[in-house]
């Protein structure tokens, strides 16, 4: 690895670290990187879920003001979400990896579009709790659907967060800084999960995940701070654009 490699995958990992903390989605800027630079889609998937996960972290730390009082609730959401998680790294490691290397055009494909359409989901959300005036509370149907979430995050991270905030929005009744707190703990269980276990069994770059680890947790903190005032256009352009690309450049390659 070059110094400049290195710098590009740290500065990737800080913006990366920013963008889940605020909107989700890091994935979309580190997983493009990483296989520009040359590494295998597989590797870069593993490294990426290993080398995050201290960002989620510090990402969900920086939230726990917005959670006072809901840990109990977070604690119940993370059980579906530590047991999706198993079962989407299961995926990962057992399919042949050529099969991999097939759908992540258009699991990225699928992330970019979910990006695209999440101020609408969310303007959707927010007219319909005020119209109807309708409590939610937990039930079965979003521990499936967070389980479900899981899988997904173990198996390729990309738009895992946007993912949970409309589920999330949709099906319960709590402020969505709140929501967005709740959505950075179930990405950190997630990713940790999956993490760990690739860090033992799957093929990862060490150097990689260093860089990643620091650069998140970084960037972490910085989207938990000051990523409100940040504007959610740019960063959602950000992350389409960069989206697009690596579509592009996986189905070229």
């Amino acid at each position: 690895m070059t110094w400049w490699h290195a710098v590009i995958i740290f500065v990737a990992g800080v913006w990366a670290g920013t963008i889940n903390a605020v909107v989700g989605s890091g994935t979309l800027v580190t997983f493009p990187v990483l296989v520009a630079l040359g590494y295998s889609p597989l590797t870069a998937t593993t490294s990426n879920a290993v080398g995050l996960a201290p960002g989620t972290i510090s990402g969900a730390y920086g939230y726990r003001a917005e959670l006072d009082g809901y840990w109990p609730q977070v604690l119940r959401f993370s059980v579906a979400s530590f047991f999706g998680a198993i079962g989407g790294t299961i995926l990962l490691l057992t399919l042949p990896p050529d099969a991999f290397e097939t759908i992540v055009p258009v699991l990225v494909g699928l992330a970019v579009v979910l990006v695209i359409v999440q101020p609408r989901v969310s303007k959707w959300v927010q007219k319909r709790r005020e119209t109807n005036g309708i409590e939610h509370k937990p039930g079965p149907l979003l521990m499936g659907l967070l389980f479900l979430i899981g899988i997904y995050g173990g198996y390729f991270t990309a738009a895992q967060g946007v993912m949970m905030m409309a589920v999330l929005g949709m099906l319960l009744s709590e402020p969505l800084q709140r929501l967005n707190g709740t959505k950075n703990v179930l990405a950190a269980v997630v990713n940790v999960v999956a993490g760990a276990i690739y860090a033992v069994i799957a093929p990862v770059s060490w150097p990689v995940i260093g860089l990643l680890a620091v650069g998140s947790t970084l960037g972490g903190q910085l989207g938990a701070k000051i990523g409100r005032r940040l504007s959610p256009t740019v960063l959602r352009g950000v992350i389409v654009v960069i989206g697009l690309a690596a579509v592009v450049q996986l189905i070229l390659k």
